[in-house]
């Protein structure tokens, strides 16, 4: 895989307020829905929850990813390429121009991630699982000697003591019920960050909204309430 050169640094900041020493985090409230707050089930609940997460946590930094307007590169054949080439001893400058590119901004990507405390994601469910940008924000963030590594026990994730929430949206019942098995995209999820280190992850479903049209407006208010009971307690 493709190795950063870029060190990993700490980017926790100490200020003091009334003589407390407060740590500053950084939340990444990464959404993947190309539709408006208005028209979306999911950012209506996440807005709710960056609302009450800033009104309890206000020393915090929450940096938004929209992955429908950020460029967010694919493994393709430019980048196997040259993560090959990289490998073998070639120089990044010496890469194509298009290759650094993509290169470079999967290094972007990734150290944006790295430097992050805390993890937001705000997906539909499409098609049983997530729009496929956020897999390819995965592999963008899915990294060799970055988030995880290589031992004689298997591998190993390197970024524990992080938090996830991961907010979906689904038309139909999935928490429980026949189609409970047919969910792919929070197990994936939860899997990868688990993979990765992180095992503080929770899920606030907000799903039947298709199933029970008339309950849709009332299961969104409910949704929006679990999620400023989370926002309490995610900065902690």
């Amino acid at each position: 895989m493709y190795y950063m050169q870029q060190a990993y640094q700490a980017h926790n900041k100490v200020h003091t307020s009334e003589g407390m020493i407060t740590k500053m985090a950084k939340v990444l409230y990464i959404t993947a829905n190309p539709n408006s707050v208005e028209d979306s089930f999911g950012l209506s609940v996440g807005q709710t929850f960056v609302d009450a997460y800033r009104q309890a946590n206000p020393q915090d930094e929450v940096v938004r990813v929209d992955l429908f307007k950020e460029d967010i590169p694919m493994i393709d054949g430019t980048v196997l390429d040259a993560w090959n080439k990289l490998r073998q001893g070639t120089a990044f400058g010496d890469l194509s121009p298009e290759a650094q590119a993509k290169v470079g901004r999967m290094g972007e990507v990734l150290d944006q991630f790295l430097e992050a405390d805390r993890y937001v994601f705000v997906t539909p469910m499409w098609n049983l699982s997530f729009p496929p940008v956020v897999k390819a924000y995965v592999d963008n963030v899915l990294i060799a000697g970055k988030t995880f590594k290589y031992t004689e026990a298997g591998p190993a994730g390197l970024l524990n003591g992080k938090k996830v929430l991961h907010i979906q949206a689904r038309g139909g019942m999935y928490s429980e019920g026949p189609a409970v098995d047919f969910e792919f995209g929070d197990k994936y999820l939860k899997a990868v960050m688990n993979f990765i280190g992180i095992t503080d992850y929770e899920t606030l479903a907000v799903e039947g909204m298709n199933a029970l049209p008339a309950e849709a407006e009332n299961i969104k208010a409910k949704a929006k309430e679990r999620a400023v009971e989370i926002a309490k307690t995610f900065g902690k």
